[in-house]
C-alpha cells in the first residue's frame, strides 16, 4: 500500500499551550495573536504540524481539560477570530494544525452538567449516574494520593456521578447516541475553521461504558470517530493518547480505520532508561518488542509533553533508575510513577545529552513530536503543581 501522501508519516509535531507560549499585549498571558507572530519561527524550525493544548473556555482546575464551552476560546486567549487568523496564517505556510479533542469529561460548571442535576432534564444522561456509591468506586483511581474515588455524590443531583479523573470532571456518558451526536458536532466545527485533526485525550477512558455494570471497551466506537472525519476532511487525522498494552494497542489502530497516530508511550519509558544508562539496550528491546502496526498507521515518538514522564511500565528496579538519573527529589515525582521536569534540566543542561536525546526522537521509527521550549533548552516549567 502507498503511504507516501500520508502527510503524519513526515511531520514533525510541534506541542504549545497557547496560554504560555507568546504574550501579545503583556497581561502576563499568552494568546492567539501571540502565536500568530511566531508562525514564522515555528517555520524556520521545520516545524509542519502544530498540537495545541485546550485552549477553550475553562475553569482551569485542570490546565484547561475541565472544558466548560467546546465551541469557544478562553477569553484571556483571544476570540475565535484570532483562533481563525492562526488558522490561517498556519495553512498558508503548510503548517498542519491538530487540537486536543477533550470528550472523554467536562467541567463541573459545563451548562450541560448543570443541567443534567435535574432528574427530568435531557441531559440527564449525558453523564453517569447511580443512586448508591458503586462497591469499586475506590478502584481505577488515575491520580494516586490527589484522587480518594472514581464515584462523587453531588447533593443537587441526589445521586452518585462518575469520574475518572478529578471529581471536577464528570465523565460524559459514552453509550449516550445523544453525547456521541455532540461530539460529532464539536469536531465538525473545528474541521470546518481549518484543523487537520485532533489529539484524542484519554482515548482508553473514553471508550469505556462503566453503565454496563463493569468497564468494557467499546473499540468499535473508534469506528465512529474515524468514518466521521474521512467524510467530512480528507487527510485529517486522528492521535490518540493510550497507553496500553502492546496487545491492545493494535485495537485502537484498527485495520487502519481507526485511530492513524498512536504516542509510542512504551518507547519513551525504555529511551529514558537508556538515558539513565548510557546505554542502547532498553531502546532495542523496546522495539523489538512492538507489534507490527498497518501500513497507514504511525508511532508518535516523543521525549517530554506536557505530562509527566510515565514510567510506569518499566520494572521497581528501572523505574528506580530513572528516578535518581531524573528526578533524585521527591518533588519531581509525581503520582509514584513519573518524572515532571523539564528534558534540560533532567540531563543537567549537557548540550551533549540534549542533541543526543533529540538525535534518537529524530531517528527512531514514527514521527517526532517536539514540546514547545525544549529546541531552546527551556528550564523548569514553573507552572508545574508544587
Amino acid at each position: 500500500m502507498d503511504t507516501a501522501d500520508r502527510w503524519y508519516k513526515n511531520a514533525i509535531v510541534y506541542c504549545l499551550d497557547v496560554e504560555t507560549f507568546q504574550d501579545s499585549d503583556g497581561d502576563g498571558v499568552g494568546d492567539f495573536q501571540g502565536l500568530v507572530s511566531r508562525l514564522d519561527y515555528l517555520w524556520s524550525l521545520g516545524v509542519s504540524c502544530v498540537w495545541l493544548l485546550p485552549f477553550y473556555p475553562s475553569p482551569n482546575r485542570d490546565n484547561g481539560y475541565d472544558v466548560i464551552d467546546y465551541y469557544g476560546v478562553d477569553p484571556r486567549l483571544g476570540n475565535l477570530g484570532d483562533a481563525a487568523e492562526f488558522l490561517q496564517g498556519a495553512n498558508e505556510r503548510g503548517i498542519k494544525v491538530i487540537i486536543d479533542l477533550v470528550v472523554n469529561h467536562t467541567s463541573d460548571q459545563h451548562p450541560w452538567f448543570e443541567a443534567a442535576r435535574d432528574r427530568d432534564s435531557q441531559y440527564r444522561e449525558y453523564y453517569v449516574w447511580s443512586d448508591e456509591e458503586p462497591a469499586d468506586a475506590e478502584e481505577g483511581v488515575v491520580f494516586p494520593g490527589v484522587q480518594e474515588s472514581t464515584w462523587t455524590f453531588d447533593e443537587k443531583a441526589g445521586a452518585y456521578y462518575h469520574h475518572r479523573f478529578y471529581k471536577h470532571q464528570p465523565d460524559l456518558n459514552i453509550g449516550n447516541q445523544k453525547v456521541r451526536q455532540e461530539i460529532r458536532r464539536i469536531m465538525g466545527f473545528w474541521l470546518a475553521l481549518g484543523v487537520s485533526g485532533f489529539r484524542i485525550d484519554a482515548a482508553p477512558f473514553l471508550i469505556e461504558l462503566p453503565s454496563a455494570g463493569k468497564d468494557d471497551l467499546t473499540f468499535e466506537y473508534l469506528d465512529d470517530f474515524y468514518g466521521f472525519l474521512s467524510w467530512h476532511s480528507a487527510g485529517a487525522i486522528l492521535l490518540a493518547e493510550a497507553n496500553v498494552t502492546h496487545d491492545q494497542v493494535l485495537e485502537y489502530f484498527g485495520d487502519g480505520d481507526r485511530m492513524q497516530m498512536i504516542f509510542n508511550f512504551f518507547l519513551n519509558q525504555h529511551v529514558f532508561l537508556a538515558l539513565a544508562r548510557g546505554e542502547a539496550e532498553p531502546i532495542v528491546r523496546a522495539l523489538k518488542k512492538q507489534p507490527n502496526i498497518p501500513p497507514t498507521a504511525q508511532w508518535a515518538n516523543f521525549l517530554r509533553n506536557h505530562d509527566e514522564i510515565d514510567l510506569g511500565r518499566l520494572t521497581e528496579k528501572e523505574r528506580q533508575e530513572c528516578f535518581e538519573a531524573f528526578g533524585p527529589e521527591p518533588y519531581m515525582q509525581l503520582y509514584e510513577r513519573g518524572v515532571r521536569r523539564r528534558l534540560a534540566p533532567m540531563l543537567g543542561g549537557d548540550r551533549r545529552r540534549i542533541e543526543m536525546a533529540f538525535s534518537l526522537a529524530f531517528s527512531l521509527p514514527g514521527t517526532p513530536v517536539i514540546w514547545y521550549g525544549d529546541e531552546i533548552g527551556m528550564g523548569e516549567d514553573l507552572s508545574l503543581p508544587e
